[in-house]
């Protein structure tokens, strides 16, 4: 019996310290700005010991890449701030909770919410990485060489600085993906399953932002005759990368593991995903009231538009409890004037409006 209770509390303790581990992730360090390269010596590591949720073999990326370490913070901050757009009258509004776990414990459930996380997260770092190169703030890499494209007409020039999104692409897929590689579960289990799931919305993510990145232009020629062209790749804006995954996110594919390792299809008649589609493993929780378990904040409190039918409204909005209604003052530019030469002067309109809370 005693050595029953023994293997009881080392699986509790284990079951505790990976959830521990998984409380903290890389992108804490959008929370804790990473120092610019000028501002630390190359190859110190006390500056990648100190950084918080880094895994062991992030840790090691740091040490090698110190000057990336910035950037990945800017793309995780891009993603947190996408995803709270894609999201914002959604019953989960990807909210962050605190600098160590940034969005809480609703990231240990394998929904379609964290794989959108994972993705868009991922799609930021690539984002924020290829225009660091692009900008010559990094010294292993600098403008795209990316071959001309077939189909660009013969005098155009094709060589402008583009963004290096081959270089993001390749290194976001190094250091995201270190912290799922170097686990270790049992062929065939959920925690396996969720590392699946996880390196899998990661590519997704890389993928969006690779696939959309296209050919950038610029006229030459006297008077603006546009009879010379320089071409470049460049970026597609971050919002229309948002857009993308969040449709992706709407069409996320149900999966289970199997026996031998793999994910495969809970419904087997949809359409396997491809690796530029979202997966989940786990069914997502309602997020209608907060549960300190689950990490689901609730919608009490939050705004809701009593006119809409759609997921702002009130109704789903506040999952049938109801809503107060209070009134706020607006203050917004009015009565805009153009002045010779060259500015817009407002005044400022107060105005009493209606708003509505869940109950």
């Amino acid at each position: 019996m005693p050595s029953l209770l023994l293997l009881f509390t080392a699986a509790l303790l284990s079951s505790w310290v990976h959830l521990l581990i998984e409380a903290n992730s890389w992108w804490s360090l959008a929370m804790n700005p990473v120092q610019r390269p000028e501002m630390f010596i190359i190859g110190a590591q006390p500056v990648c010991s100190q950084l918080p949720g880094l895994s062991p073999g992030q840790r090691k990326l740091c040490q090698l890449y110190q000057e990336h370490m910035a950037y990945i913070g800017e793309g995780a901050k891009m993603g947190i701030k996408e995803c709270q757009h894609q999201f914002r009258q959604r019953r989960w509004n990807c909210s962050t909770v605190d600098n160590a776990s940034v969005f809480g414990r609703v990231m240990q459930i394998g929904s379609r919410e964290t794989a959108f996380t994972y993705a868009v997260s991922a799609a930021g770092v690539v984002n924020a990485i290829s225009r660091a190169c692009r900008e010559g703030e990094l010294s292993t890499c600098g403008c795209s060489r990316t071959a001309r494209p077939k189909d660009l007409p013969r005098d155009w020039l094709w060589g402008g600085c583009g963004d290096n999104v081959e270089y993001g692409y390749r290194f976001a897929k190094e250091f995201v993906d270190a912290r799922e590689r170097e686990k270790n579960f049992a062929k065939g289990s959920e925690e396996q399953g969720r590392v699946l799931m996880n390196l899998q919305n990661n590519e997704a993510g890389r993928r969006a932002v690779y696939k959309m990145a296209d050919v950038a232009c610029k006229c030459h020629g006297v008077s603006g005759s546009c009879s010379l062209k320089t071409c470049w790749l460049q970026l597609a804006e971050f919002r229309k990368v948002g857009d993308r995954l969040k449709e992706k996110y709407d069409s996320a594919a149900a999966m289970r593991i199997t026996r031998k390792g793999r994910l495969e299809l809970v419904n087997s008649r949809f359409t396997q995903p491809t690796p530029e589609d979202l997966v989940y493993v786990d069914p997502s929780p309602d997020y209608c009231l907060r549960n300190e378990s689950t990490g689901s904040l609730g919608t009490q409190g939050r705004l809701c538009n009593k006119t809409s039918e759609g997921m702002d409204g009130c109704e789903l909005m506040c999952c049938g409890r109801g809503y107060n209604q209070f009134k706020s003052v607006q203050v917004e530019r009015c009565h805009c004037k153009f002045h010779w030469c060259c500015f817009v002067k407002c005044k400022k309109c107060a105005e009493i409006v209606d708003q509505y809370t869940c109950k």
